[in-house]
Parts: C-alpha cells; sequence; structure tokens
C-alpha cells in the first residue's frame, strides 16, 4: 500500500449547513475532488482516461462523521487506494483538521467502466498501471 496522498482544503461559509457545520454532502465532494487529484498526480486525468475509452465510476461509498467542521478550518484529505483481485478496488480516505483531529473517514468501492461496453473493465490495475506515469502514487 502506498503512503497516502493528500489534498489541503479550506471550508467556506457558503459549504455549511444552519447549524454552522460542513454540510453533509459536501464530504462527499471534498473526497471527490482528492480522488482526481491523486489520479492527476499520477499522471492520469480525465481526458486521458477519456481517450482510452474508460471512467472510474462509484459503486459504494461509506462516511463516518466523527468531529465537526467549521468555515475557516483547514483540512487535508488524504487518499489510498487499495487493489485486490477482480474488477473493484476500494479507496481510504481521511479528512484530518489542522491539529490531527479526524472529521470524517470515507470508504469506497470503485471500478472502471468500459464506456462502450458500459460494463467494468477486468483488471483496472493493468489500466490505470499502463496510463500512470507515476503508478506508485496509486500503490501500483
Amino acid at each position: 500500500m502506498a503512503e497516502p496522498f493528500s489534498v489541503r482544503i479550506e471550508v467556506r461559509g457558503y459549504e455549511t449547513d444552519s447549524q454552522g457545520h460542513l454540510n453533509q454532502a459536501v464530504y462527499l465532494q471534498y473526497a471527490e475532488h482528492a480522488r482526481w487529484s491523486i489520479l492527476r498526480h499520477a499522471g492520469v486525468g480525465q481526458s486521458t482516461l477519456l481517450e482510452r475509452g474508460v471512467g472510474p465510476v462509484a459503486l459504494e461509498t461509506n462516511i463516518s462523521y466523527r468531529r465537526e467542521l467549521r468555515a475557516g478550518d483547514q483540512v487535508d484529505v488524504d487518499c489510498v487506494f487499495e487493489w485486490g483481485e477482480g474488477k473493484t478496488f476500494r479507496i481510504r480516505q481521511t479528512v484530518r483538521k489542522d491539529d490531527g483531529t479526524v472529521s470524517a473517514e470515507v470508504t469506497s468501492v470503485g471500478g472502471l467502466l468500459d464506456l462502450s461496453e458500459r460494463k467494468l473493465v477486468k483488471d483496472p490495475r493493468e489500466v490505470f498501471k499502463a496510463l500512470a506515469t507515476d503508478p506508485g502514487v496509486l500503490g501500483l
């Protein structure tokens, strides 16, 4: 498993709910931002995936909310890919405040969709490995 890749995000006021907490749906956006950031860091952009005729898909997502976030908080959102056998992979993410407090844990199951067949590719690891300029970032 690779070291966690992380992106820094500042909680913006318009992302908060009526109690002043980060809206629950925004955690998904932060997680998605970190996933696309790690792919770009590995050299796999959206255009690269589309040229290959594939696209990542979310099959399942679980969020455990631990501590509130408020406007102005700085968080690091990490991202680690876990590869198994077969058509799917797992992504583990943690949203962590500057002081180390875990605000949320996000676990996702994903796949890589063949855009013409509309089916998951058999071995997404091999596709990502072939496309990435730095596959180690993805744990490959």
